[in-house]
């Protein structure tokens, strides 16, 4: 009889344990606007409701359950039920999610120093943006007689490099060239397109040899603002070029 009673008081205690309760509720904006649509979850039991167009929900659970919402565009919450909260409405509040903004590319104007240009135009297209207005302004050929040197200016004088491909009439050869761009570009010209200081004369030489054309420049002795810029012009074209392994 004992083992009867026993039984049958184990049996009410299991059903009343596993007995399940509804939990009613209702989402809400930051705003207090009713939020449809949500996503309910009871983690227990994986069951998922959807609130309706006024925010409120019914999902079976127990105490000790933890719902969770989900709702695009808004932070996740979670709640933990207890008994007070089977027999009273579960309100939840969601909040808005933080909405990146979209980067906004900074464009900046050519100036004409290609020290400055080189550096703000550092992507591709950019580069490429540059080589094609300069390109615009190489295709102006340069008169003879502005190419010559002015009245009282000094001219360097010839000397006998190994690199010469100048004629013996020539007021110039490739080392004076080589020696007045260095100069007139300065150390930081190169330095900025990350060629090292003891590689500078090498490289100035490569881009004389792979096409810049100096036959005036030589004949001459005279370097004219065109014929900068269109050996900057080069050094943009090639630079590449002369890095690759």
């Amino acid at each position: 009889m004992k083992i009867k009673l026993l039984f049958i008081l184990f049996t009410v205690f299991f059903i009343t344990a596993q007995a399940q309760d509804y939990i009613f509720g209702k989402v809400t904006s930051e705003e207090n606007s009713e939020i449809a649509g949500v996503t309910v979850i009871n983690i227990r039991t994986d069951e998922r409701i959807i609130t309706n167009r006024d925010g409120h929900f019914m999902i079976s659970g127990r105490s000790g359950d933890e719902l969770r919402f989900v709702k695009t565009g808004y932070e996740r919450a979670s709640r933990k039920i207890n008994n007070e909260s089977i027999s009273t409405p579960v309100n939840v509040t969601l909040v808005r999610s933080a909405t990146p903004i979209a980067e906004v590319e900074v464009k900046k104007e050519i100036t004409e120093d290609i020290k400055i240009d080189s550096k703000n135009l550092n992507s591709p297209r950019k580069v490429q943006k540059l080589k094609n207005e300069l390109a615009v302004y190489m295709t102006r050929k340069s008169a003879p007689s502005v190419l010559a040197p002015r009245a009282g200016e000094f001219v360097q004088p010839v000397t006998k490099g190994i690199f010469s491909l100048g004629k013996v009439k020539n007021k110039w050869d490739d080392i004076d060239l080589l020696n007045y761009l260095q100069n007139a570009l300065g150390t930081a010209f190169f330095e900025d397109l990350k060629i090292e200081k003891a590689q500078i004369q090498h490289f100035i030489l490569y881009i004389l040899r792979t096409g810049f054309e100096r036959k005036n420049i030589l004949k001459y002795g005279y370097v004219a603002e065109a014929d900068l810029n269109r050996f900057r012009s080069a050094v943009l074209n090639r630079i590449s070029a002369y890095k690759a392994p």
